[in-house]
């Protein structure tokens, strides 16, 4: 056994990856013996348990769960899509899936398409090769088409959706109430006095957005506010953009005295851009975020937000697959799980102190 131990140690330099047929040949017996007494099988002696155990580390053999999962006729992943990782509230959704998931014997594979739809279609169909058993995810803001999620549903794989989805799709969803959390921005910002509020928004095809920029137009009706297109507008709103629409703003005639930016990062632009103009806030401009990244606390001044329960959204998606893996056959249906949002009052927009 040992001349034929040294000689498969020597291939293993060559060979990409150990197999139970190297295991076997090792010690001259079945592939079959080799599997049982892996996986500890009773029916196998404890001499030959300890001598499979052995070789199979002196070979670095690692088994291949993925193979032995499909064989069960499950795989045990669940891919995850988001727009970016770098954000709190998607990391947050993230780590409250994978713990849900862990605890029944699944792992995730996770993904993101950086808003651009090319790259969101690439991962698709890099989890559907992977043979993944589900897939929860956050649309791009560049995805228009559907085609690529409903090729999801024609495999009969799971599909849950998560802050931005569509309901032609019909299929589960978990977010808040978008359009209340706007409504509650802009009755917030007319009891702190503003008249001419902005909004500095998401783009009108992506269902969330459009929610908050109707939510805004018409609390803006409900106080008698003048809307004005020129205090609209959309972007992918990152930092940067935030910065550049926040220049815009200040360069109408007719400046506006508040700013809803309709993401954190957004906001902390528009921040910048106003403290770089020796603006004072709240008092030259209130503003207000979305999402309640945990910079907004850190900054000075603080900026207010909407809470979005990231970790409780994590949860419900991950129970919503759950309950479609006891299924034999998946028919998804339009099941809602909309949340009420928090707004979190802080420096930016506190006029009335």
């Amino acid at each position: 056994m040992l001349n034929r131990l040294s000689k498969y140690i020597k291939k293993s330099h060559i060979k990409k990856k150990t197999t139970i047929k190297d295991i076997a040949n090792v010690l001259n017996i079945s592939t079959a013996a080799v599997s049982k007494a892996l996986h500890d099988d009773s029916r196998i002696s404890e001499k030959t348990k300890q001598a499979v155990k052995q070789v199979a580390k002196n070979l670095n053999y690692q088994p291949n769960h993925l193979a032995s999962a499909l064989r069960k006729g499950k795989s045990k992943l669940v891919g995850v899509i988001v727009p970016r990782t770098n954000s709190n509230f998607f990391s947050s959704v993230i780590q409250n899936i994978e713990e849900v998931l862990n605890k029944e014997g699944y792992s995730i594979i996770m993904t993101q398409s950086n808003e651009s739809y090319k790259k969101e279609c690439n991962n698709i169909d890099t989890l559907l090769f992977t043979q993944v058993d589900g897939i929860i995810a956050s649309m791009a803001n560049e995805t228009i088409k559907l085609d690529y999620y409903e090729k999801i549903k024609s495999k009969g794989i799971p599909l849950i959706l998560f802050d931005r989805g569509e309901n032609d799709l019909n299929v589960d969803y978990i977010g808040i109430n978008d359009y209340n959390s706007s409504q509650m921005i802009v009755e917030h910002l007319v009891e702190q006095g503003c008249q001419r509020i902005a909004h500095i928004g998401g783009y009108r095809h992506t269902r969330i957005f459009n929610n908050r920029i109707k939510g805004y137009i018409d609390a803006l009706k409900k106080y008698e506010l003048p809307l004005d297109n020129e205090l609209l507008i959309e972007c992918n709103l990152t930092l940067e953009d935030g910065r550049k629409k926040m220049e815009q703003l200040l360069n109408l005639k007719n400046r506006p005295d508040a700013v809803y930016a309709a993401s954190d990062n957004a906001a902390l632009g528009a921040l910048q851009l106003l403290q770089e103009n020796n603006l004072k806030v709240p008092e030259d401009m209130a503003l207000v975020g979305f999402g309640n990244e945990p910079f907004t606390a850190l900054v000075t001044p603080s900026i207010s937000s909407i809470e979005q329960h990231s970790a409780e959204i994590g949860k419900q998606a991950a129970k919503r697959f759950l309950e479609y893996s006891e299924l034999p056959v998946v028919k998804q249906s339009l099941n809602k799980i909309i949340m009420d949002a928090e707004l979190v009052i802080r420096d930016s927009s506190n006029i009335k102190k």
